[in-house]
């Protein structure tokens, strides 16, 4: 789809934590599907009204944060999937932005966990953006 950002829009935004969700779905002995979520994070986004497919993202997750809501599982994800105390963040820096329709996006970008880069592809919604506390939006 060509369509785009509104060009109100266009410019580079840092990715508020209190009033961001990003979640995950992973699957566990082929048969369960487990969720977790993160809340240590940071990220910015670049948005170009024009031409969307130059816009891009930054993340960088704590791997220390990482829960599923379940402490042991937690435990063992932490230390022995993701070796936290050793690469104690995740980072994905978007490679491509494809548009889908007016508010959702399909975002590919290099994801490394545990010193390994794999290209990996997100759906992502843009929902609304606000003033903060000091008019900036």
């Amino acid at each position: 789809m060509s369509t785009t950002y509104p060009s109100e829009l266009t410019g580079d935004y840092v990715i508020d934590a209190t009033r961001t969700r990003i979640g995950f779905v992973a699957r566990h002995t082929m048969s369960t599907l487990v969720r977790g979520h993160v809340d240590a994070f940071e990220g910015s986004v670049h948005l170009d009204g024009e031409h969307p497919w130059k816009s891009s993202v930054r993340l960088v997750v704590q791997a220390k944060d990482v829960q599923t809501k379940n402490r042991q599982r937690d435990v063992l994800v932490r230390s022995k999937f993701l070796d936290a105390q050793n690469h104690p963040t995740i980072t994905f820096p978007s490679t491509d932005v494809l548009q889908s329709d007016a508010t959702h996006y399909e975002l590919t970008g290099d994801l490394t966990i545990r010193g390994t880069t794999r290209s990996v592809t997100l759906n992502v919604e843009l929902t609304d953006t606000e003033p903060d506390s000091q008019g900036n939006l």
